[in-house]
């Protein structure tokens, strides 16, 4: 399926990437909160508020740069489909991020949508300062070559479209090159701090 991806994308004109690094930071001056500002909420009501709104988790890759040992991944919850034609996607990611600025030098991502059973492998990219691909199998994404985790339900090849700032966040778009699913199982959900499932 993937490989029939590609050729219509390549049919239909959409350019294959020759993966071009992206800032890795907007300017300062395009923060949304000012120094001088209050935020109208305090962090912990804001995160028990918004932690009833259940979300898919996801694991999102980039390969190594010319002087890195190895790729780059982290676990993601604030992922969503943004637009049909052309085909983009999201993802949010904090402003602190170590991993992000690996990201934006490769300027391709693999989003891996994560399964009911795979709490474990969300918990290994959440950590920072290990090995996160240590024992995880994976193999190239068919355009770009990001890792594209063995057993996952769904995965979407992807280059860096745009960046834009979210406060202490960041919203990337990516434009999709190629994408599969096997259509079985269910998906990893996370509710209020914790995973969980479709109830029977």
């Amino acid at each position: 399926m993937a490989a029939t991806v590609v050729r219509y994308l390549r049919s239909v004109g959409s350019p294959l990437p020759g993966p071009e690094p992206v800032e890795a930071l907007p300017p300062p001056e395009l923060r949304a909160v000012g120094a001088d500002e209050r935020a109208p909420v305090g962090p912990g009501e804001f995160r028990a508020v918004l932690g009833n709104f259940a979300s898919g988790v996801t694991v999102i890759t980039a390969p190594p740069g010319a002087d890195e040992d190895g790729p780059a991944g982290f676990a993601c919850q604030s992922f969503a489909s943004l637009s049909l034609d052309p085909p983009l996607v999201t993802f949010m990611v904090a402003r602190t991020s170590t991993t992000w600025p690996r990201i934006a030098r490769a300027g391709v991502f693999c989003v891996n949508i994560l399964g009911a059973e795979q709490g474990g492998l969300c918990r290994s990219f959440a950590v920072s300062g290990a090995d996160k691909f240590a024992g995880v199998a994976h193999s190239p994404a068919p355009v770009t070559g990001s890792p594209q985790l063995d057993a996952v339900p769904a995965w979407i090849d992807c280059r860096i479209h745009a960046v834009h700032t979210g406060g202490d966040h960041l919203i990337v778009v990516g434009r999709v090159l190629a994408l599969g699913a096997d259509g079985e199982g269910d998906p990893l959900l996370f509710h209020r701090g914790r995973f969980g499932r479709f109830g029977d």
